[in-house]
C-alpha cells in the first residue's frame, strides 16, 4: 500500500471540511432497494482507504455471502486509491462508512473531521520494514547499525517518525519510498517499508528472500483496516450501524475461516491481486486479526488504552497536538459489545 504524508492529510480535510456540508448520505429509506423477490433493501456505502485486497476481505465477505442482505441492506463497497481521502469523506457525509487505519483517524479528527471507528478487524498492524536475508540484519537494532545502509520510507508517516524517535539511524540513509520493489530486489543493503502480507509475497516471488522487521514489535501498534462512520449516523441511526456492525463481524469470521468465495471476488475486482497473494494474505492476517492475546470470540474488539497509547505517541512525535488528541471520541465499543452480547 503506498503511504500518504501526514501534511497531505491535513490539507485534504481542511478542503474538504471547508467545503462540504455535513450530511449523513442516504439515511434508512432514502433511495430504497427493491430485490427480485420483493424485498426492500438500505442503500450502505462503505469507502475503502485502497484498491480491494486482503486487508479489505472481511467486508467482502459480508457481501459475498449474503450477511449485508440478511440485515436488509444493499452495500455497495468503493475501492479506494492514493488520492481518497476516506476520514475525510465519512466525516463530511460522502460517504457513510469507511475503512481506514486507527493513526489516520487520530490525526484527522484534529482537524475537526468527527469520524468514530466501531469495529477493528486487525489488532496488530502489517506495516512492517523489509530487508534482505543477505544483509544479515535479524532485528531494528541490526538494522539501526548497519553501515551504508539504504531504507525507503515516507519520513512524514507516522510510523517512520515513531522509527525515527526510537533508533539512532544516523548509520542509515534514508530515502522516499517509490512503490517499486526494484531496488531492494537488486541491492542487499537495501530495506523498504512494506505490509507484511503484500510486498514480502512478491519479493519472494521474485526469488528474494525478505525479513519481515514488524513495526508492531518496537510498540507502535495502530488498528488497521477500521470500520469508521460519523458520529453524526451514530446519534441519528444507530440502528443502520449496528446492522453494518453485525454483518462485517460475520463476514470477517467467515473470511478468515473460509476465505476462497471472497478472495475469487476479490481477484474479479482487482487482477493485480491473484488467487494466490490473496490466500497468502489471508493467512498472514490470522495472526493479526486474532493475536494470542485476544480472548476467544474478541475478533473486532478495541481496546480504550491501545487507543490513548497510540495518541500519547502521536503526540510524543510532535504529529499530533496534545489539545487535539481527545481518543476517547474517535471510537465507539458499543455497537461491537451489542453484536457480540445480543442478549443485553
Amino acid at each position: 500500500m503506498s503511504s500518504r504524508l501526514v501534511l497531505g492529510w491535513m490539507l485534504c480535510c481542511a478542503m474538504l471540511l471547508a467545503g462540504c456540508p455535513m450530511n449523513p448520505a442516504n439515511q434508512a429509506g432514502e433511495g430504497a432497494v427493491k430485490t427480485t423477490d420483493g424485498k426492500t433493501l438500505t442503500p450502505v456505502e462503505i469507502t475503502l482507504n485502497w484498491f480491494p485486497e486482503a486487508e479489505h476481505g472481511g467486508f467482502y465477505a459480508a457481501l459475498v455471502n449474503g450477511y449485508f442482505e440478511e440485515e436488509g441492506l444493499a452495500v455497495t463497497i468503493k475501492p479506494g486509491g492514493p488520492d481518497i481521502p476516506v476520514v475525510q469523506y465519512v466525516a463530511a457525509g460522502q460517504t457513510q462508512f469507511g475503512v481506514d487505519n486507527a493513526d489516520k483517524l487520530l490525526l484527522v479528527r484534529a482537524q475537526e473531521a468527527d469520524a468514530v471507528a466501531v469495529l477493528a478487524p486487525l489488532q496488530d498492524s502489517p506495516r512492517c520494514i523489509m530487508v534482505q536475508a543477505e544483509s544479515g540484519i535479524k532485528t531494528f537494532d541490526d538494522l539501526a547499525a548497519k553501515p551504508k545502509f539504504t531504507l525507503a520510507m515516507n519520513p512524514g508517516q507516522p510510523f517512520a517518525m515513531y522509527l525515527q524517535k526510537k533508533l539512532d539511524l544516523s548509520k542509515v540513509t534514508v530515502v522516499p519510498y517509490g512503490g517499486s520493489l526494484v531496488p531492494f530486489l537488486t541491492e542487499k543493503d537495501f530495506g523498504t517499508q512494506a505490509y507484511n502480507f503484500s510486498e514480502p509475497f512478491n519479493a519472494r516471488k521474485q526469488n528474494a528472500n525478505p525479513v519481515n522487521l514488524m513495526v508492531s514489535d518496537l510498540g507502535f501498534n495502530p488498528y488497521t483496516s477500521l470500520l469508521i462512520t460519523s458520529r453524526e449516523l451514530i446519534e441519528k441511526n444507530p440502528e443502520l450501524v449496528q446492522k453494518v456492525v453485525r454483518a462485517s463481524l460475520k463476514g470477517w469470521r467467515k473470511y478468515l475461516d473460509d476465505p476462497h468465495g471472497t478472495n475469487t471476488y476479490i481477484n474479479s475486482l482487482n487482477k493485480e491481486m491473484g488467487m494466490d497473494i490473496l490466500d497468502f494474505g489471508v493467512e498472514t492476517l490470522k495472526p493479526l486479526c486474532e493475536p494470542a492475546r485476544l480472548p476467544a470470540g474478541q475478533l473486532g474488539k478495541m481496546d480504550p488504552a491501545e487507543w490513548t497509547k497510540l495518541s500519547q505517541q502521536l503526540v510524543e512525535m510532535g504529529a499530533l497536538e496534545a489539545n487535539q488528541a481527545a481518543p476517547e471520541k474517535a471510537y465507539s465499543t458499543q455497537f461491537f459489545e451489542a453484536a457480540t452480547n445480543p442478549e443485553k
